[in-house]
């Protein structure tokens, strides 16, 4: 894939020196910036970069969801970059907060947030979708390092949330278990049977994300299966209930921080996202949900997210 101006889309960080090697830029992301906190501008920064890369990798591989990858980046850019304890050395570490991406067609935007953490070169993010690629077009947690829970079907990821937290208490961990879903996805009565569930069980180490954008796959959730009052509904249900703009990194992490302080109930929180956030001409546009920017809608793209 090329921009209009003819130079090849590189998926490897534009600040990282061009001698450096792929192994050179992932130490010098997010390995050297974990012994350190981050301040709300460098996550900021991380942000855009992600965005960067989810709409080079969809350009080149024709096809994938832009939009909903888009309007959750900075809420998984504070995830895998403030709030997640994990090792991207040892994947399988037993006292590794779950990250569980239940609205799975985000895949893009999960892929690179692993990649910037060094779960795998972030020239990898170029294979998305390919025949052989550990990257397919929804999650596969045999294929993929980081990647908790194989995804397809919406209304799943809730369940297996619940699921994974049960067992963190039934082992005896002090690990927590989030999960992402989309609002378009909260029209499965699956993840109305899973809210009840958690509730009833009373688990405080799992908090819901639900990324409220607004659209779903060909209109808005008003018009296809309304979902207000939203909040209400997940309170009517036995959760305790945030409500934040989904793209305020002080309001995010200050959610995270009030979900860890509930004892004895689950937490949800409501973010306000904007679908396409970052890239002027796919904000609110319900057609990048899941189509592929152009060649020459990708160089824009990248202008703005320079």
């Amino acid at each position: 894939m090329t921009s209009s101006s003819n130079e090849k889309v590189s998926l490897v960080q534009k600040d990282i020196p061009a001698s450096a090697s792929v192994s050179d830029a992932e130490a010098l992301s997010f390995k050297a910036l974990q012994r350190r906190e981050l301040s709300m501008d460098e996550l900021v920064q991380i942000a855009r970069r992600l965005r960067r890369y989810v709409v080079t990798m969809i350009a080149q591989a024709g096809s994938g969801h832009p939009g909903g990858s888009l309007s959750a980046a900075d809420i998984i850019t504070t995830l895998y970059f403030k709030e997640l304890r994990y090792d991207p050395a040892n994947p399988q570490w037993p006292d590794r907060d779950r990250f569980i991406l239940s609205k799975g067609h985000a895949a893009p935007i999960l892929y690179a947030a692993l990649a910037e953490s060094g779960y795998f070169p972030v020239a990898e993010l170029s294979t998305l979708r390919k025949m052989g690629s550990c990257l397919q077009g929804h999650t596969d947690r045999t294929l993929t390092p980081g990647v908790e829970m194989s995804s397809g079907s919406l209304g799943q990821g809730l369940s297996f949330a619940i699921g994974t937290a049960l067992a963190g208490r039934l082992d005896k961990r002090n690990y927590r278990v989030y999960t992402l879903l989309g609002d378009g996805e909260c029209d499965e009565g699956q993840v109305w049977e899973a809210a009840m569930a958690a509730a009833h069980f009373k688990l405080d180490n799992l908090l819901a994300i639900v990324d409220h954008n607004g659209l779903q796959l060909d209109g808005t959730n008003r018009q296809i299966m309304n979902l207000e009052p939203l909040a209400d509904k997940w309170r009517s249900f036995g959760w305790h209930v945030i409500e934040i703009n989904g793209h305020d990194f002080p309001a995010i992490l200050g959610a995270f921080q009030e979900a860890k302080k509930i004892k004895g109930q689950p937490t949800a929180i409501i973010a306000l996202t904007i679908k396409g956030k970052g890239v002027s001409f796919m904000e609110n546009n319900v057609d990048f949900h899941g189509r592929a920017p152009t060649s020459e809608e990708l160089a824009k793209a990248l202008k703005e997210l320079a």
